[in-house]
């Protein structure tokens, strides 16, 4: 098969949790397991950081995999889902995996694939485990896809685990509260691990540290390490000052200029500071100059996109994958930073998210351009134009992103800020158009 045949029947046999929702999840690691024994376990072949969280895990991997990059060491990074190549979810220093490499894998455990019947994300996770073992790589860093505990990716014992924060998103698999949730990111702790947290926050705080206890692993909140202050924002970067916080002494400072603008990004920061603290006390070499200069190229040097991304002036148009209530906070706050005239929302989300809570939160004095990406998880762009109304945010419904976008575009004056989001897929269509200039 070429490579877009390999894709292709990789799509069509494979349930994929982003199309198709739950049927897609497989609540256990045996398949995993399976697969990872019929290739010879390759994730114990090289040393390994897990992370988790409701947001922020994906530009905390991004960030920590551009730091031991820059360190000097060879660097896996292993993502989910895709935006716009399937082989952003597997890269070596920042190189995506070789479409070759995709095509022999699929030709190679065809057979056996079709045995196990395996999901989608566990045949990429195998699929990853195996181009890092084969690469010989010093480090990978690997993000979990949905919850932790029963993540296809928790067969990996790490040096490190990262947990970012807990909020609520997928309460139907997850738990309806928010110790239920931390519980099952809490799942990735090892026995005698390190585990960074990178928010204290409560209820969840306490499961963490109770299952750190129970699993006699050195346990570190971030947030109570570090103080991240904002000092510049622009649409590019956004400058902070970063200074551990001490009993005794006040640290020296550290000036840091990130590629990435979006304010949340400070509560990742700390998360990522502290990971690097664990790192470096178990021997790896890690520069403070490396740190820093990494920090302002994560998008150059990982290919990071779609966090709090710019995509074109006059007008402003942003995009962002934040997608759950959490996220959609994170996503108004910023709003409520930018300048701009009006206010344009190209606006989908999924069936399975809280409609209600992402309703009350979108701004009212904005238009809306409801659209929906193409597959069954999707809630249909009129639904959701007919329950926005109902919570007074004025708009109209299209049936694709191309068209929304291009209204969007045709209505805003040079004044006026674009947004899309809602989905990562909407953000996904969205980057196409805007790579072709619409």
């Amino acid at each position: 098969m070429s490579y877009s045949e390999t894709l292709d029947y990789l799509y069509s046999i494979l349930p994929m949790f982003s199309k198709v929702g739950d049927a897609a999840i497989k609540k256990d690691l045996t398949n995993t397991i399976k697969l990872c024994s019929h290739l010879g376990n390759p994730h114990q072949k090289f040393q390994s950081v897990h992370v988790a969280g409701t947001n922020g895990k994906g530009s905390t991997s991004h960030m920590l995999a551009a730091i031991l990059q820059r360190s000097g060491y060879k660097t896996g990074l292993y993502t989910s889902p895709h935006l716009l190549d399937f082989r952003e979810r597997i890269r070596i220093d920042g190189q995506m995996v070789s479409k070759q490499f995709v095509i022999n894998f699929v030709a190679d455990h065809q057979r056996y694939i079709e045995e196990v019947k395996p999901s989608f994300f566990e045949v990429t996770v195998a699929m990853a485990f195996q181009h890092f073992a084969e690469e010989q790589v010093d480090i990978a860093v690997v993000e979990t896809g949905l919850g932790g505990r029963l993540d296809s990716t928790n067969v990996i014992n790490p040096l490190l685990s990262i947990i970012t924060n807990i909020s609520s998103d997928h309460t139907h698999m997850l738990g309806d509260t928010l110790e239920e949730i931390a519980g099952e990111k809490a799942g990735i702790i090892k026995k005698g691990v390190p585990v960074v947290i990178s928010e204290k926050e409560f209820p969840s705080a306490q499961v963490f540290m109770d299952k750190a206890l129970a699993s006699n692993s050195p346990i570190q909140f971030a947030s109570d390490c570090w103080d991240v202050i904002p000092l510049e924002r622009s649409d590019d970067g956004l400058f902070v000052q970063a200074s551990k916080k001490q009993l005794d002494q006040a640290s020296e400072p550290l000036s840091i200029r990130l590629d990435l603008p979006g304010t949340y990004q400070v509560k990742n920061l700390k998360g990522v500071l502290s990971a690097v603290e664990a790192l470096r006390s178990q021997g790896f070499d890690i520069p403070k100059e490396s740190l820093r200069l990494a920090l302002g190229e994560v998008q150059t040097i990982t290919g990071l996109r779609a966090r709090w991304q710019t995509l074109s002036h006059e007008p402003l148009v942003i995009c962002d994958t934040g997608h759950n209530e959490a996220g959609w906070k994170e996503v108004i706050d910023n709003l409520n930073q930018t300048t701009f005239k009006r206010l344009h929302m190209v606006v989908g989300i999924m069936k399975d998210k809280s409609l209600t809570k992402l309703l009350e939160l979108l701004p009212q004095g904005a238009f809306y351009y409801f659209c929906n990406a193409a597959f069954e998880r999707a809630l249909p762009a009129n639904e959701l134009a007919e329950q926005a109304q109902a919570h007074g945010l004025l708009g109209t419904s299209y049936p694709d992103v191309l068209t929304a976008v291009k209204a969007a575009s045709a209505k805003a004056d040079k004044e006026d800020c674009i947004f899309i989001g809602g989905s990562t897929f909407i953000v996904s269509e969205a980057l196409l158009l805007y790579e072709a200039d619409l």
